[in-house]
């Protein structure tokens, strides 16, 4: 049966029901099949100025891709994604549309904005299903190039380095590469085995190497890796990992974790699996200080745990950093929104564990240098609430472990590497790109950032040559 089209509204996309999803870990989003992939393309405008393009971090070429999943070319649709991102299949899940790509939209003026993200994601998977490999150059050009961390700024630099022609190896701390896709975005928004190991595999297929456990600034340092093992450039992606905290009373309580840990160990070691053995705590009743996308996967995460849970959000549900998508997920799930509400104590037993939150209830003023208003407390408005897990999703910082083994290496207040865009650093033949240069950022902007820094990478030593 034919899909009939409405040019002004999307194809819907199936989704697991919120009943069902919220007690597993399987992916939320269904994505389209051929004829709803088609049908949502025809919508496209095929625009000559292309603004989606322009609102595009690595700038694929949106209305090529579209056009070709129209006329059926699914093959050719996944290989001109191919030609700007590396990750395709985890940038159409992912990355924040809404303000980028479709946020640009023509067809966004007058209706809803073309689905750019899930026909990204269509032909991404198509790819993978059909087996299309991207194809290793014929010969290196014998030069050597590091990239420290396996996230996405990292994968993209390597892998446009290797389509060059580099010999490119990534470092890796962990026992896994992906970085903040493995270790960092819940399954059942980014599947592991499905969706990030095939696109690492297509990254080595073109001749990336990757070896991990190992900690720059530990097993090895930058300056080791130029001076003595011949890397004449190093590109350093190595994210933001370090989580921040409040400050308050009793966050050193047993059952108070950072978002990172909180996340790393079910992602990443499996937690939720009881056939693993990396426990957690599964709390009864949780809550979750914070507003942004990590504190929305912490959320769903706990929830699927089978804890009561609540986000505590200083500002309104309006100021809310997390994707408009999520949020929706998050509340059709059962998520409780404590907005306008801060913390201002952990309350803690006798036996050093959580048992509630003290919180004040707070009102908006004037903005404040972010832009957004700013959160005032009202006196007198105090009330606790009773918990068992606080999980505290503030952002994160870069690890300095890197910067300050490194001779030359200029990095600001925030311990942030300080580079300009092209990704160049103070050190000659360092670069550096993503959250270790931005703070806690998107993946799709590390990935436009790897790509800026492969490109003058190749550059500076075309220059040397």
């Amino acid at each position: 049966m034919a899909i009939t089209v409405d040019v002004l509204k999307r194809v819907p996309v199936r989704e697991q029901e919120a009943k069902v999803r919220a007690a597993n870990f399987e992916e939320v989003c269904l994505g389209y099949n051929q004829e709803e992939a088609m049908a949502e393309a025809s919508r496209c405008l095929n625009c000559k100025n292309a603004q989606c393009v322009k609102g595009c971090p690595v700038s694929i070429d949106i209305p090529a891709f579209v056009q070709e999943i129209k006329e059926g070319n699914f093959k050719e649709a996944y290989l001109k994604i191919g030609e700007s991102s590396a990750l395709p299949a985890v940038c159409g899940r992912v990355c924040p549309q809404e303000s980028q790509c479709e946020g640009k939209c023509i067809r966004g003026f007058k209706g809803e904005p073309v689905s750019i993200g899930k026909l990204e994601r269509f032909a991404a998977d198509w790819g993978r299903e059909n087996h299309v490999v991207p194809q290793k150059p014929e010969q290196t050009n014998g030069h050597k190039v590091a990239v420290i961390g396996s996230g996405p700024s990292g994968l993209t630099c390597a892998g446009d380095l290797a389509k060059l022609g580099y010999e490119v190896t990534i470092f890796e701390a962990l026992h896994k590469a992906g970085g903040v896709l493995v270790y960092g975005i819940p399954e059942f928004r980014l599947p592991k085995q499905k969706v990030v190991a095939p696109e690492i595999e297509n990254l080595i297929s073109l001749g990336v190497k990757i070896e991990t456990n190992v900690v720059i600034g530990k097993s090895v340092k930058i300056d080791e890796l130029m001076e003595e093992e011949g890397f004449e450039a190093v590109f350093i992606g190595s994210g933001a990992g370090l989580p921040m905290f409040m400050g308050i009373p009793g966050e050193s309580a047993n059952g108070v974790f950072s978002a990172n840990e909180y996340l790393t160990r079910n992602n990443l070691m499996k937690a939720f699996d009881e056939t693993y053995d990396t426990p957690i705590m599964h709390g009864k009743k949780v809550a979750v200080v914070g507003g942004g996308n990590v504190a929305m996967d912490a959320a769903r995460t706990a929830l699927r745990l089978g804890a009561e849970v609540h986000i505590v959000y200083r500002r309104s549900e309006a100021e809310l950093p997390a994707r408009v998508e999520e949020v929706h997920h998050a509340k059709e799930e059962g998520i409780i929104f404590d907005l306008l509400t801060n913390p201002t104590e952990i309350l803690v037993d006798e036996k050093g564990w959580v048992k509630g939150m003290r919180c004040i209830r707070m009102e908006l003023g004037e903005p404040d240098a972010s832009g957004r208003r700013r959160p005032i407390e009202i006196p007198g408005s105090e009330f606790e609430l009773e918990l068992d897990t606080v999980i505290m999703s503030l952002g994160t910082s870069p690890n300095p472990l890197i910067s300050s083994t490194t001779i030359g290496l200029d990095t600001n207040k925030r311990k942030c590497i300080v580079a300009d865009e092209s990704g160049k650093t103070s050190k000659e033949g360092v670069y550096a790109g993503g959250d270790a240069v931005t703070g806690a950022a998107t993946v799709i902007l590390a990935m436009g950032a790897g790509k800026a820094a492969a490109h003058a990478i190749d550059e500076f030593l075309r220059e040397k040559q």
